[in-house]
């Protein structure tokens, strides 16, 4: 008689390590992607469609380049008006009725900016053109080119003549955009694009709460209240810088208006002007119009030249030290270091557009780490 623990117990068939899963019925195995590309076809087909995809994009990227720059410009207008809009908005205006107070406005600014200032200014270059010869030639006979030329030799003689040579030849202000047709294209498709920038700003400023909503609503539900906290903080960050670039041009160009205007120079008009357009990009405007201005005015007389240096050079430090802050800090607050960076890599990557977009994305980009990814890493343990 067997004991009931002799019993021999049911042997069970494991299965090899090397086997494979069972698939379960009705489905047909599927094959994974490693195993098409262990053959060089696939492999050879996969990187030839990635290539041409690549290729691709990029050359759609390239051709609507123009497109994404209006975009872009429209976007950044809309931001920098909509501070202006919330304004009215406080005031008792609906929104709809404050973007078209806003863009009459803007409108009746632009035209009387037009009237008043386009006359002169044509007035004014063709004046300049044709007192450029007497200019430089009133130049060399000055005290300062012979010191000039006593100190560093033929070579600022060289320098005038052939700056002189320049000037007299008309054919050259043509030939400096390429042709008189070239120059009237290029000025009808500037103008057909600020047209194209402020019809989009227009639709960009009047739908902008219903973009921000729509890209709220892209993130998942529990994280929609902070995504929309920082989505407004990015914006208002944003306009509030461009209203301040406005307003930091605005004074450079008043100042250098009153400050030629006092020291007699003929064209006081036409560098307030290119005051305003040089000092709206950061960092480098200012002092890219001192040096134009400076030695544009050392060709008329270089006591003025000497004053004008001076007191601008004082105006700069004061921007630097009163006014920036007090404009900009209220809305935007990048170190320094920073600062410089990103006007760097945006210049460089985009020109313009990048130098202007550079300082409120740095900005974004700090907000984003601040109220992200710091908070994130403090509560790894």
């Amino acid at each position: 008689m067997r004991a009931p623990w002799s019993k021999t117990a049911p042997v069970v068939a494991r299965p090899s390590p090397s086997a494979a899963p069972a698939q379960p019925e009705g489905k047909t195995p599927t094959r994974p992607l490693w195993a098409n590309l262990a053959s060089p076809f696939g492999v050879g087909f996969y990187v030839t469609l990635g290539g041409l995809a690549a290729i691709v994009l990029g050359l759609a990227i390239s051709n609507l380049s123009t497109v994404i720059i209006y975009v872009a410009f429209a976007m950044f207008a809309a931001l920098g008006l909509d501070p202006v809009v919330r304004f009215l908005g406080r005031r008792g205006l609906s929104r709809a009725w404050a973007i078209v107070t806003v863009y009459i406005a803007f409108a009746l600014v632009l035209v009387g900016v037009l009237l008043l200032i386009v006359p002169t200014v044509v007035r004014q270059i063709i004046q300049f053109a044709k007192d450029a010869p007497g200019i430089v030639n009133a130049f060399l006979a000055s005290d300062v080119y012979e010191w000039l030329q006593a100190n560093f030799g033929d070579s600022v003689g060289d320098l005038v003549g052939e700056l002189q040579k320049f000037l007299t030849d008309p054919g050259n202000i043509a030939a400096i955009g390429g042709g008189v047709l070239q120059v009237g294209i290029t000025i009808g498709t500037g103008i057909s694009g600020l047209i194209i920038i402020l019809v989009l700003s227009l639709y960009f400023l009047a739908s902008l709460p219903s973009i921000k909503t729509s890209f709220v609503r892209l993130v998942p539900a529990r994280n929609r209240e902070g995504v929309a906290d920082m989505t407004e903080q990015i914006t208002d960050s944003v306009g509030g810088y461009l209203m301040g670039m406005v307003v930091l041009a605005f004074c450079n160009a008043v100042l250098a208006f009153f400050l030629l205007l006092l020291l007699g120079f003929p064209f006081p008009v036409l560098l307030a002007v290119v005051a305003f357009c040089i000092t709206l990009i950061p960092l480098v405007g200012s002092v890219l119009f001192w040096a134009i201005a400076s030695v544009l005015v050392l060709l008329v007389d270089p006591v003025d030249a000497l004053v004008f240096a001076g007191a601008y050079l004082v105006y700069m430090q004061l921007e630097a030290y009163v006014l920036t802050p007090r404009v900009m800090n209220r809305t935007i607050s990048v170190p320094g270091s920073l600062v410089v960076i990103g006007a760097l890599v945006g210049g460089t990557l985009l020109g313009l557009l990048g130098a202007l977009i550079a300082i409120p994305v740095t900005a974004s980009i700090l907000l984003i780490v601040k109220q992200v990814v710091i908070p994130r890493q403090d509560q790894k343990k």
